[in-house]
């Protein structure tokens, strides 16, 4: 059991949700993910989670405690909440 990940910032730019949290989910380098290729550790175990809450999420980005996520067609109100909660919850139980 872990402890929830705060959000402190979270902005919609047309395709794009750009999330800032109190937590590192990784090191100095930046992790790219795609269905095809979620990853691995911390940063792929992220994106795979967000790929399998919404068909439409087709990139993630995570670079420290910083996740970006592409979804075709742009968010709306119950995608970005359901992205956050995702991000929120992860380290909850991974």
């Amino acid at each position: 059991m872990g402890q929830a990940v705060v959000i402190n910032n979270a902005v919609v730019m047309g395709d794009l949700l750009l999330v800032d949290t109190d937590r590192s989910f990784t090191g100095q380098d930046g992790v790219a993910a795609t269905r095809d290729e979620p990853g691995v550790a911390v940063p792929g175990k992220v994106a795979a989670r967000l790929f399998e809450l919404d068909a439409a999420i087709d990139h993630v980005f995570v670079l420290q405690n910083s996740v970006t996520v592409r979804r075709r067609g742009g968010w709306d109100e119950q995608a970005k909440s359901g992205a956050l909660a995702a991000i929120e919850g992860f380290l909850l139980f991974y």
